[in-house]
């Protein structure tokens, strides 16, 4: 009998726990995008998808229509809707073993928000923010963000608090120029607008296209293969490594140590120093090997006779993250953050003939550490003499790193914002796919646009970014653009610029057929990469959306070059897109921004004035001229624009 009784219980347990799995498996799982609050595209196809047990049958209700599928042998469903007009609120039923119902859905437009940072920045810090934010009651309006991440394979899922209504409080910290564009497209159109958010500042397009489309271009390739190799359990063992240690050392500084020299004194023994050239980005000098922190700089410099006794200004760009500066041992400033170049007053009982040094210790955190900025930012102004610093440096570590954890992958990819190709595409674009979207709007470009090199490789890589999401939906949706904004001073005479470049390689991205790019060049803040004016881009985003994606007649670009002629000693060219005509921004119709070249390929600025809706540039200096380049700089001051207000795309004539 008890053999009898023992057997019952163990039968019944065993029926228990099979009925528990039974339950667990069974529950249907749903992507966090589709939820509650949720925009779905209308007049277009609606993908849904989930997760329930193998072979279980799940059916939705929607709008009256019910329809069913089964899930595959790895339990994940998929069903296609037929295209609904908008309207809404709706709910939705999806049925499996259990039942979820999901409530005040719309269906309207979904635009997909994604770039780096000046797609990221939020409506709480831009222009007028105080009235943008108390304003933004808007039900119709529905906002997704998706939580950053970065993944060696793609994921399955993303992470996000879901949909949410746009209120004063929900938008606050959702990005401006998302919003202010949706905003615009619900009053014109009047139809529910869902907006998701997936942007990372500091990532390059790279990051943000997969191993696949990344295979034909050998700048990337490779690196793509490797990570795609990597499983984050080893990641996650190196960065706790990584993080111990600088838990451990990361706030060292031998510079200071008690008892012992200051590394800012003048007689220090730097025999053991090592070199670095300023100005430099920390995380493109390998012999750091990814290191940020304490670092201190030593450069000696010649003060000539004349100089010595008197005040000097002493000038080292923007140096991230903060900075104490010292010469001859004596400090004479400190500054921190990224938008002000340092500026130090030397007293003149410091200064001295002949030999005299300065010593910068620099706290750095992140990949964009360091002394930044052109060459031509660092000097010294001493009276009639300008004396450059930029070029060899002394430099050590406040802490010795020679123990630090380091793999080459690994420290390739930064904690603080993965710049590595595909992390980002794996977990903020992957997983959104295929839900159905109108179109995309991007902001970025300044991650590539850091050198000659990257911004040369934006040429192809942008373009197969675009395709690579494009094949991935199955549709060629609309995919629009910002053009990078006026960043970074410029040189006195006509020069070449990384992000010039750059946006050139963006102008040329055109090419692919329905895509729109806003231009921001005048709207840029010369020493900020964040221009607080997100209000005009925004404008520009829905006036380009208006034509590219919803085929209205409207003026939605500044003038662009069409053609050119050369006249004797001047060059004239013709534009597109000139709205109601051209016309020069300035009470007195001078055109400026304008350079011109002969033969020798030498630039100079030129004089420019507008004929018709033509526009004439020469310079006296030039007899035969062959090229033409405009807003060819980092920050340009150009004033050509249509009667619209819209400015005129940066060009250059000449392909050298």
């Amino acid at each position: 009998m008890t053999n009898t009784i023992k057997f019952m219980k163990r039968i019944f347990l065993i029926l228990l726990l099979t009925s528990i799995s039974s339950r667990l498996w069974a529950t249907i799982k749903l992507p966090a995008l589709v939820g509650d609050n949720m925009v779905l595209q209308r007049d277009a196809k609606i993908n849904l998808w989930g997760w329930a047990d193998p072979g279980e049958n799940v059916y939705i209700q929607f709008r009256g229509k019910h329809f069913q599928t089964k899930t595959d042998k790895d339990g994940k469903w998929t069903l296609v809707l037929p295209p609904f007009s908008y309207g809404g609120p709706y709910q939705m039923v999806i049925k499996g073993k259990n039942s979820i119902t999901l409530q005040n859905i719309l269906v309207g437009d979904v635009w997909l928000a994604s770039g780096q940072s000046n797609m990221e920045w939020v409506l709480n810090t831009t222009n007028n923010s105080e009235k943008e934010i108390q304003t933004a009651n808007f039900p119709q309006i529905r906002l997704f963000n998706v939580v950053k991440k970065f993944a060696f394979q793609p994921d399955q899922d993303i992470k996000s608090n879901g949909w949410t209504e746009c209120t004063p409080e929900t938008v606050k910290f959702f990005s401006a120029v998302a919003f202010l564009y949706g905003r615009e497209l619900y009053k014109h159109y009047n139809v529910p607008i869902g907006l998701i958010e997936s942007a990372w500042g500091g990532t390059p397009a790279q990051a943000w296209t997969s191993k696949e489309s990344l295979k034909p271009l050998p700048a990337f390739s490779k690196l793509a293969e490797e990570v795609s190799r990597v499983h984050m359990t080893e990641f996650d063992a190196f960065k706790k490594k990584k993080e111990t240690w600088m838990q451990l050392y990361g706030a060292v500084d031998r510079g200071r140590l008690p008892g012992q020299m200051e590394w800012s004194d003048v007689n220090l023994n730097t025999s053991d120093w090592l070199t670095m050239k300023q100005p430099c980005k920390w995380s493109d000098f390998k012999d750091l090997k990814a290191y940020s922190g304490i670092i201190w700089f030593r450069k000696e410099v010649e003060i000539p006779s004349e100089a010595a006794g008197k005040p000097m200004e002493l000038n080292l760009g923007i140096i991230l993250l903060s900075d104490s500066v010292f010469f001859n041992g004596q400090l004479v400033g400190s500054g921190s953050g990224f938008e002000k170049k340092r500026q130090y007053q030397v007293p003149a009982s410091l200064v001295k003939t002949g030999r005299n040094l300065i010593a910068v210790r620099v706290k750095g955190m992140g990949d964009y550490s360091g002394i930044l900025g052109p060459e031509a930012d660092m000097y010294i102004q001493a009276g009639g003499n300008k004396i450059p610093l930029a070029g060899d440096w002394l430099y050590k570590t406040g802490p010795d790193i020679s123990g630090m954890p380091y793999d080459a992958l690994f420290s390739t990819v930064n904690p603080f914002g993965p710049q590595t190709s595909t992390l980002i595409f794996n977990s903020m674009i992957a997983p959104l796919i295929p839900y159905s979207i109108k179109g995309v709007i991007w902001y970025q470009g300044e991650a590539n646009a850091d050198g000659m090199e990257g911004a040369q490789q934006y040429y192809t890589l942008f373009p197969a970014m675009i395709n690579d999401w494009r094949q991935r939906w199955g549709y060629n949706f609309p995919f629009l653009y910002v053009q990078l904004a006026g960043f970074q001073p410029d040189k006195t005479e006509p020069a070449d610029y990384p992000w010039a470049r750059l946006r050139e390689a963006q102008f040329k991205t055109l090419a692919l057929p329905n895509t729109g790019m806003a231009t921001a060049i005048d709207i840029g803040e010369e020493y900020n990469i964040h221009p607080r004016n997100k209000q005009d881009v925004a404008h520009r985003l829905a006036l380009t959306a208006e034509k590219i994606a919803y085929n209205e007649n409207v003026v939605y670009s500044g003038p662009t070059v069409k053609g050119i002629n050369i006249e004797g000693d001047k060059i004239r060219l013709t534009f597109e897109n000139v709205g109601s005509g051209l016309w020069a921004k300035d009470k007195y119709g001078y055109l400026r921004g304008f350079a011109i070249s002969g033969e020798d390929k030498k630039f100079t600025w030129a004089k420019a004035y507008q004929d018709g809706n033509d526009v004439v540039v020469y310079s006296e200096s030039i007899k035969k001229p062959v090229a033409v380049r405009y807003d060819w700089g980092n920050s340009p001051d150009g004033n050509l624009y249509n009667k619209e207000e819209l400015p005129a795309l940066p060009f250059r004539t000449d392909d050298w």
